[in-house]
């Protein structure tokens, strides 16, 4: 009741409801220093029961996921975060990015977003929305808010979600960048997720994932990531993780991790992403 009344008083004060952040528990949380990884955008979650098979077999103790639909008519007006994280018996916190106009229904609004799903303790839950973003998607008076035009407001975000270790914390950054770019909007977003993680100590551990949308120039992108210190789970490997576009999704680590059992998961028709997956194992007193 009190989550649901602070929600309110969000949307009241935001009426695009973009500053509002959900969450749920369907489990009682644990403290692990092993830890089965999945990230994934789903496109929307439109082919739910797919999805829902492909993460079930994987039994992930941490999703993140990206393009997750909330209320929006084309995904049956669901909450799609809510509804996985019951079906996996995960507990749940989602972030929205955009406000689809397109996709309102006469009842509620709609919004596409990140969601962290987790059976780790949830410490803190913030976002960032990005101080450089693309023009292309916002509303134009000559252009009806139909969906075939994905008209928005809001624009891309990174989730931060903290979560509770034997010994300290778990930082864990869900990024969805820019798609309509060459790759300058896509390089600064991330610019500003890694000035964020400098707040954090050097033995903190820091999985950054997510849909970077890196089409244009994936291995730039690896070099400058590998030169401000992050390693990825696949070594100086960049798979493909797009049927058609190439290499868009990334698994990061910062800080004293271990990292074994990286693969990329085929979608079974889920979703247009390749889900990629690896087991992160944490050191005790790894992080304050």
């Amino acid at each position: 009741m009190l989550f649901q009344l602070a929600l309110w008083l969000v949307l009241l004060d935001n009426p695009d409801g973009l500053d509002a952040i959900r969450t749920g528990q369907f489990t009682a949380p644990q403290t692990l220093d092993r830890i089965r990884v999945i990230d994934w955008n789903i496109d929307r979650g439109t082919r739910l029961d797919r999805i829902a098979a492909v993460l079930d077999r994987e039994h992930p103790d941490l999703c993140l996921l990206q393009e997750v639909d909330l209320f929006a008519r084309r995904s049956g007006n669901r909450n799609i975060a809510e509804e996985l994280a019951r079906r996996l018996k995960l507990n749940y916190a989602f972030v929205p990015e955009f406000r689809e106009l397109g996709q309102d229904s006469a009842e509620q609004p709609a919004y596409q977003g990140q969601a962290v799903l987790t059976r780790l303790p949830v410490r803190n839950v913030r976002v960032i929305r990005f101080q450089t973003q693309s023009n292309f998607w916002r509303p134009r008076s000559y252009m009806p808010n139909w969906a075939l035009f994905q008209r928005r407001t809001g624009g891309r975000v990174a989730q931060v979600v903290e979560l509770g270790l034997p010994h300290g914390i778990m930082v864990v950054y869900n990024a969805h960048l820019e798609s309509r770019s060459g790759g300058h909007i896509q390089w600064l977003q991330l610019q500003e997720i890694l000035a964020d993680t400098q707040r954090y100590s050097a033995d903190t551990p820091i999985v950054l994932a997510g849909d970077l949308n890196t089409k244009y120039n994936p291995r730039t992108f690896a070099k400058r990531l590998r030169e401000a210190g992050w390693r990825s789970m696949f070594g100086d490997r960049v798979p493909r993780t797009h049927w058609l576009v190439g290499r868009l999704d990334w698994l990061l680590i910062r800080g004293p991790l271990e990292i074994e059992d990286a693969r990329v998961l085929t979608a079974d028709g889920a979703s247009d992403h390749f889900s990629i997956s690896g087991t992160v194992s944490i050191p005790p007193r790894a992080s304050r």
